[in-house]
């Protein structure tokens, strides 16, 4: 199946490659500090064009999220004090929902993270039955995720510490670990750059997943790792590495689709031009 040509990435390619480096999880936020009006607004407009897949879309809403948070153990690792929150939402009738929300929903944080604000992939440590409420779904529909959005702390607290070392945060394996295909002096300047940006994408407890086949004109998507889901999908991971393959393809110049695999496959980015 394909789908997915690159011009819905257009207006944003540029700010979302340069905040694939800035990007960090955060937990703790500042609450006396609010969001600005104007962000909100523009945050918002973003969660409502940017729709790449009819079935996967994403929600704002400007209220505390504290209620929709759960800890890890109890209170530990819950996020707190957030002014507000996103839910990625997904038609559970779509084959391939689990990565359309994933790359959805990274584009949405990408935009927040340009915009000066901080997030957390959350999908095993929310109550859905309450962010439903505050969002509302039709039948069909699934929150398969949350972000919290807002300013976070000035510094990690302690158990923000704590949970970085249990998800080994910010430590990416090494590509030659994760390819596969052509060898590495073979491969287009675009291939590296979209393989360096999917390498530093995030997943649940920073499992990375992924794992990516080289051809002349191509990059396949595939989980490459057996175990626990932790609730959440690993193709859903997946799609938030799609997302950064894509968007560091047209900072090179490059446009391309997406075929969509059968398991253990994911999805094969093909270029088919230049922008």
């Amino acid at each position: 199946m394909s789908i997915l040509i690159s011009s819905h990435l257009a207006a944003f390619a540029s700010r979302w490659y340069s905040a694939i480096e800035k990007r960090r999880s955060r937990r703790q936020f500042d609450i006396a500090r609010p969001v600005p009006p104007d962000l909100l607004i523009q945050l918002n407009s973003t969660c409502a064009s940017f729709r790449p897949f009819p079935n996967a879309r994403a929600e704002l809403v400007t209220e505390s999220s504290g209620r929709i948070f759960k800890g890890v153990v109890g209170a530990f690792g819950k996020v707190k004090d957030a002014p507000a929150f996103i839910a990625f939402i997904g038609n559970m009738e779509s084959p391939y929902i689990q990565e359309e929300v994933g790359y959805t929903g990274e584009g949405i944080i990408l935009e927040a993270t340009a915009l000066g604000l901080d997030t957390c992939w959350v999908a095993g440590f929310f109550r859905p039955d309450l962010a439903a409420a505050l969002v509302g779904i039709a039948g069909n529909e699934k929150i398969l995720a949350v972000t919290p959005v807002g300013y976070a702390s000035k510094s990690e607290s302690v158990e923000e510490k704590m949970m970085t070392g249990f998800g080994r945060n910010h430590r990416r394996k090494p590509l030659n670990s994760l390819t596969s295909g052509l060898r590495k002096e073979q491969r287009h300047g675009w291939v590296k750059m979209s393989l360096e940006a999917a390498r530093l994408a995030p997943s649940a407890v920073n499992r990375q997943p992924w794992g990516f086949h080289v051809e002349p004109d191509s990059v396949t998507v595939f989980v490459r790792t057996t175990g626990p889901e932790f609730n959440v999908s690993k193709r859903l991971d997946c799609g938030i590495a799609m997302l950064h393959i894509e968007v560091a393809a047209m900072t090179c110049g490059f446009h391309g689709e997406w075929d969509f695999l059968n398991s253990p496959q994911v999805a094969r980015f093909t270029v088919r031009g230049n922008v």
